[in-house]
């Protein structure tokens, strides 16, 4: 019996190792995987960067007395924010809520109850979603596309729910952490020193904010900023 032996070169050895890897991962990789990666669900933190625009948000879930003085300010600096609404606040002051829209902000959906939307099933977190549009489309009759997680916590069930409504899942770049006190000038501070092109800003109605707004508002628009909606930020326009 005759036998015969083949050289193979470590190089061409290599490669078939890698080939085989590269194959079993493709083949074997968890399915959630393309949701985080490769698919089209994905929280957005930033706008393109090739203008001078940055987009404020800010979320709404309690904050009454300080709603209308942000407002003013935002009124006579011509600017115009993202208001995230949580379904039970639209219901208990629909009044408010008609005020932010009626004053040319947009409004965004913040969920119905805050909750910690990383901990629900995929059917709690379109539950949550659905009843806080429901809540605003009853209101103001327009459909929120926009989506902000209570917390800033989400799940790829998050992610996935939001996607199946169409919504964008919108995170933020710069933390005003204006909930905790932190002051005025830790506000003014965070904002102006990471300021930039595509940013987003997240605040809340809250008296440190108001107090810091008109400062922020200033400096931004003498660095030459333009300060928008999330939709408009992400448009281009």
């Amino acid at each position: 019996m005759t036998f015969y032996t083949f050289k193979i070169s470590k190089k061409v050895l290599s490669l078939a190792v890698f080939l085989v890897l590269v194959i079993t991962w493709v083949f074997l990789k968890p399915s959630h995987y393309h949701i985080q990666v490769f698919g089209n669900y994905k929280p957005i933190y930033q706008g393109r960067d090739d203008k001078k625009v940055m987009a404020f948000t800010c979320n709404v879930a309690w904050g009454n007395e300080y709603i209308p003085s942000l407002l003013e300010i935002f009124n006579e600096k011509n600017v115009k924010a993202t208001f995230f609404i949580e379904g039970r606040w639209a219901e208990k002051y629909p009044d408010l809520l008609k005020l932010i829209y009626e004053k040319g902000h947009e409004i965004g959906n913040h969920g119905y109850s805050h909750a910690h939307h990383a901990q629900l099933s995929y059917e709690e977190n379109l539950n949550e979603i659905k009843k806080a549009e429901q809540a605003i489309e009853n209101i103001l009759g327009i459909k929120t596309t926009l989506f902000a997680p209570p917390y800033g916590e989400f799940s790829e069930l998050t992610l996935k729910a939001a996607n199946s409504m169409n919504y964008r899942l919108i995170m933020w770049t710069i933390d005003t952490i204006d909930w905790k006190k932190p002051g005025v000038d830790y506000i003014v501070n965070k904002v102006l020193s990471n300021a930039g092109n595509g940013k987003i800003v997240l605040m809340h109605p809250t008296e440190d904010t108001v107090r810091a707004m008109p400062t922020i508002i200033d400096n931004l628009h003498r660095e030459g900023f333009k300060i928008t909606t999330v939709s408009q930020l992400l448009s281009g326009e």
